[in-house]
Parts: structure tokens; C-alpha cells; sequence
């Protein structure tokens, strides 16, 4: 079964950059259009962006448009999110899924700290 598998969390200062991935066992991920979402403590999980199967369209909400960069490497079957000028409304619990997503296909996410 389709299990998704984020890494690169961790705990950063405001204004700073992370690099998330996300890759599927045993599944290539080039025929799915891809998502990512993060869900803050106490708070419903949103979408933050998502990329075509191709990688030529990307799309984002607008709380990170001019920050955060999705793309993908299809040759190595995953799928990033690069984050910059992060800022302490950032921090969350960070998953990819399909885009649209499914509720079968969560992975247990990567967190993801913004200090001020």
C-alpha cells in the first residue's frame, strides 16, 4: 500500500530555511500529482502547496507563496518543499499526500519548529 514518508524536520530560528522530503516505499511517485500539508497544534491540517506529476505546475496557499518552493526529482521518486524565511506561524507537523489527499495514504510527518 501507498505510504508516504517525510524527512528534514527539525528546529529553526525565524528567517531560516529547511529542506523537506517525501518519498513513498516501493512506489514511484511520478504518476501522482503531490501535496504537502502541516497541521499546528490545535489546528485543523491545511494545504501549503502542491506540484503536478510533471513538476511544471506548482500551486500554494497564499500564507507561503513567496517563500516556500515545491519541486520534484522524479528519477529519485520524491518530492521536496523548500522553506524559507520561515516564521514561528510555520511551525507544524509537515506531510505529503496525494493532491488531492487521501485519508489512507498519511504518513506520521516530519516536525518542523520555527524559534523566535
Amino acid at each position: 500500500q501507498l505510504q508516504f514518508a517525510e524527512s528534514g524536520g527539525g528546529l529553526v530560528q525565524s528567517g531560516g530555511s529547511l529542506r523537506l522530503s517525501c518519498a513513498a516505499a516501493s512506489y514511484t511517485l511520478d504518476y501522482y500529482d503531490i501535496g504537502w500539508f502541516r497541521q499546528a497544534p490545535g489546528k485543523e491540517r491545511e494545504g501549503v502547496g502542491c506540484i503536478s506529476r510533471s513538476g511544471g505546475s506548482t500551486n500554494y496557499a497564499n500564507s507561503v507563496k513567496g517563500r516556500f518552493t515545491i519541486s520534484r526529482d522524479n528519477a529519485k521518486s520524491t518530492v521536496y518543499l523548500q522553506m524559507n524565511s520561515l516564521k514561528p506561524e510555520d511551525t507544524a507537523v509537515y506531510y505529503c499526500n496525494l493532491a488531492p489527499w487521501s485519508d489512507r495514504y498519511w504518513g506520521q510527518g516530519t516536525q518542523v519548529t520555527v524559534s523566535s
